[in-house]
């Protein structure tokens, strides 16, 4: 009888591909587990079982696989049908969502491994680069393709050894690696000849000349006292001796090494009983349990600093009460410093972290945990890709900060946007989940209004303090009056004086990093472009260089102009580096920090700057967005925002809703706990009317005008939106296909198809890209426009002048 599996590989292809399995393996193997299986010529691939049944392939004769890897499931069922769902709701490969959810140790892939062959050969016929490599075999019985290219000095290699390959001077086979790597750490024991008291007089009479290996065994003994294992740290450390005084004492056999396994992170802090809720958070809870009573998602509408975190940590007790696991979903993870540290004060160890600033043996750990249901994974706190992690017993998920744009993926596929998906996960595990947000997205808050969601309202700030006032500073009249000092307003700076004076902080926002978004001759115009992406490169002054925001290119700031040689160049526009040092010229005596994707490089980037500005030491931080999201400083009295315009005037059908979420977002950091807070807000256009809106922190009206024109123009959350991007390094290929796969989905959808257009920034990485949108109206079956659409890709990759054309498909692309 014979035996099979279908195995999901790690590669964007839609199926999942068959093997042959013995009948024991076919006893032992179980969904989800691992097998190591080669595909294609050589390579190795990590796949996991997806199905076990008897049936053998048609089209092709199924290969053995090369081994197993999981003595038990790593993935569980829950998880796999969630795959299932992402894959043909976001239109991608399972391969992609595998290998999107797994930690990168766990996908083990395959390393070429060279030997040098018995039968001798006639070195003479070799080039030079072979020679070198065939030399180095004489010394080292196996080298990987790494090796070679570090002893070669080059990155491409394989012509080299396929050379060798070719002379039979080598041969070569694949060898598969665990990534993973457990922490061990070093315990020290007494050896069992000394467990009697006699013994241990003995023992200390033959070290009296050794007095270093003496000192170590008082230390043990010292030590011992506690009844705790003792790290062999420790006594070096209180013994003030060396390891290999220790080493030293194992060779004696007076002590033996032992290793105990721990996690690589762990939070501890005494769990303190959760803050006592005010009648308005006591109310909202109170709702949200009744709410929860009939509806799956209720969305928690609480304005800035009405202490929702407080609300949340009550129903985590009492899921953790129920004995279930809670994942707590934050956009940004400079949020999660914050949200750790507010939580631990409750939940001490019932805590772990997954996000992408961890490293991957860290990451593996939390999957582990998560998967055997430890307390210590009680609660989940994470970016997006903690939604993919093992839950077998979720009764729990927040989303906070839920309209953020964070939660959208992107690049690479798939493309998924964890709040929608966060929704599918809940209800495979019959599980509850509260959306929460000061400025809710259209779409949630519709859905709230349609009775799809419950819908709470939290609209008093703690402790009564009161909403901060915002005020719009006109920039256009104050340059007419000549009232500007570089990028502020003389009442910009008399407010940003006035909080410093009182020995209070301030937050300036300006959603561009880097010192100027443009160079400019003066003489004839030309500004420095990107050679790869349409783009004018951004001015960093603090390396004194030209950087693309896109690529990474970056060059040496020129002294003159590329296009006609003179030397007056100029920078237009202003980022966050600008106003950091415009700022340090106008207030020499105080503290300025900065906080945008050049200052929070590290993994700890975002603690030292978040902390410095709790502890005080920096007085004024200007940011980018990051500022915007949920962060909490008690002692921030005003807010700046330097342009307004620039969040207005963007191409795209939710600019006006972002704009209104940021500005909302960012005043909320003013005047949290004692008085009231001030916002400033500097535009060209302070009659627009979401500025308007901003400046009366007036939700509704703003829904109200966006619902209206989103129906208007046949857009979310009426219409739904697949948008379609073509990628070449040619742009006639792209544009021929492009013109191609318009006329096909016109032919199917008509009037709703939108395009093709070119996007603001059309070549990025010397790649053209050009889109197409399709609009799905409201009564229209999702499902049969996916499978129209699969078919004319299909369709589209079989002509041959197409098939190296990158096509993206991006659901929801918003």
């Amino acid at each position: 009888m014979s035996y099979f599996i279908d195995v999901i590989l790690p590669i964007p292809i839609q199926k999942t591909f068959t093997y042959s399995i013995t009948e024991d393996e076919a006893n032992f193997l179980q969904k989800g587990m691992r097998v190591a299986v080669s595909f294609g010529k050589t390579k190795m691939y990590t796949g996991l079982v997806f199905n076990i049944h008897q049936t053998a392939p048609t089209l092709y004769e199924a290969k053995e696989i090369h081994q197993i890897l999981d003595e038990a499931p790593l993935v569980n069922e829950k998880q796999l049908k969630h795959w299932q769902w992402i894959s043909s709701y976001y239109m991608c490969s399972l391969g992609d969502v595998f290998r999107a959810s797994l930690p990168s140790a766990f996908l083990l892939e395959s390393e070429t491994v060279i030997t040098i062959n018995e039968l001798e050969v006639d070195q003479s016929i070799l080039l030079d680069d072979e020679f070198l490599i065939y030399e180095a075999l004489q010394h080292q019985s196996q080298l990987t393709i790494h090796q070679v290219a570090a002893i070669l000095g080059k990155k491409k290699v394989m012509p080299i050894v396929n050379g060798l390959l070719q002379k039979s001077a080598i041969s070569v086979q694949e060898e598969i690696y665990e990534q993973y790597k457990p922490k061990l750490i070093k315990y020290v024991r007494l050896h069992a000849n000394y467990a009697t008291d006699a013994s241990l007089e003995t023992l200390l009479e033959s070290l009296s000349r050794a007095k270093k290996q003496r000192e170590a065994v008082l230390s043990f003994f010292h030590l011992s006292a506690n009844k705790k294992p003792i790290k062999a740290k420790d006594i070096e450390s209180q013994a003030n001796v060396s390891s290999t005084i220790l080493k030293s004492l194992v060779d004696k056999n007076i002590f033996e090494f032992y290793h105990i396994q721990i996690d690589r992170i762990s939070f501890n802090g005494a769990t303190n009983d959760l803050k006592q809720l005010n009648q308005f958070q006591e109310i909202a809870l109170k709702e949200i349990k009744e709410a929860f009573t009939t509806k799956d998602v209720t969305l928690l509408h609480g304005i800035t600093s009405s202490g929702k975190t407080e609300v949340y940590t009550k129903l985590i007790q009492d899921v953790l009460d129920a004995g279930k696991q809670v994942l707590f979903l934050l956009p940004e993870i400079a949020l999660t410093t914050q949200i750790i540290t507010r939580l631990q004060v409750y939940f001490g160890n019932q805590i772990s972290v997954f996000h992408s600033k961890y490293s991957m043996n860290e990451r593996v750990e939390v999957w582990k945990n998560v998967l055997e249901n430890k307390s210590k994974a009680g609660i989940i706190l994470g970016a997006r890709s903690a939604l993919f992690l093992p839950f077998s017993n979720l009764g729990l998920i927040v989303v906070d900060e839920e309209h953020e744009t964070s939660y959208k993926q992107f690049e690479p596929s798939p493309r998924y946007n964890a709040r929608d998906a966060a929704i599918v996960l809940a209800k495979l595990h019959d599980a509850k989940i509260l959306l929460g947000s000061a400025t809710p997205s259209l779409e949630s808050y519709f859905n709230a209004t349609q009775n799809k969601y419950g819908l709470v309202a939290l609209n008093r700030r703690h402790g009564n303090v009161q909403l901060p006032k915002i005020e719009l500073i006109d920039v256009k009249e104050k340059q007419r009056k000549k009232e500007m000092k570089g990028h502020f307003s003389d009442r910009m700076l008399f407010l940003i004086q006035e909080a410093l004076d009182a020995k209070e902080q301030v937050i300036l926002f300006q959603n561009r990093r880097g010192y100027s978004p443009v160079v400019e001759c003066k003489t004839c115009g030309v500004s420095p472009e990107c050679p790869n992406c349409d783009v004018t490169l951004t001015y960093h002054k603090f390396k004194h260089e030209l950087r693309c925001h896109y690529c990474n290119y970056q060059r040496a700031m020129p002294n003159s102009c590329g296009a006609c040689g003179s030397n007056t160049l100029d920078t237009k526009g202003f980022g966050t580096e600008q106003i950091e040092m415009e700022l340090k010229v106008l207030f020499p005596d105080f503290k300025i920090g900065r906080m945008d994707l050049d200052t929070t490089r590290g993994k700890h980037g975002y603690q030292k700057i978040i902390g410095a500005f709790e502890t005080k030491e920096i007085d004024v931080l200007v940011g980018t967005q990051m500022l915007s999201k949920g962060l909490d400083f008690e002692n921030v009295s005003l807010v700046g925002i330097l342009n307004a315009d620039t969040m207005l005037n963007f191409p795209d059908f939710r600019a006006h809703e972002r704009a209104y979420q940021m500005m909302v977002q960012v005043s909320g950091r003013a005047g949290r706990s004692k008085k009231q807070g001030n916002v400033a807000i500097q535009t060209y256009n302070p009659n627009h009317q979401i500025l308007q809106q901003v400046s009366t922190t007036n939700y509704a009206e703003m829904y109200k005008e966006q619902l209206q024109e989103r129906w208007q123009y046949k857009y979310p959350p009426y219409y739904r939106l697949i948008k379609i991007t073509l990628k070449h390094r040619d742009y006639n290929k792209v544009d021929k296909g492009i013109d191609w796969l318009a006329r096909a989905l016109q032919q199917s959808f008509g009037e709703f198809v939108l395009g093709p257009t070119a996007p603001a920034v059309s070549r990025i990485r010397n790649q053209y890209i050009k889109n197409l949108v399709i609009k799905i109206p409201p009564k229209q079956s999702l499902a049969n426009t996916k499978n129209q659409i699969t078919k004319i890709r299909n369709t589209f990759e079989a002509v041959s002048d197409f098939r190296p054309i990158r096509f993206i498909i991006d659901v929801d692309a918003y």
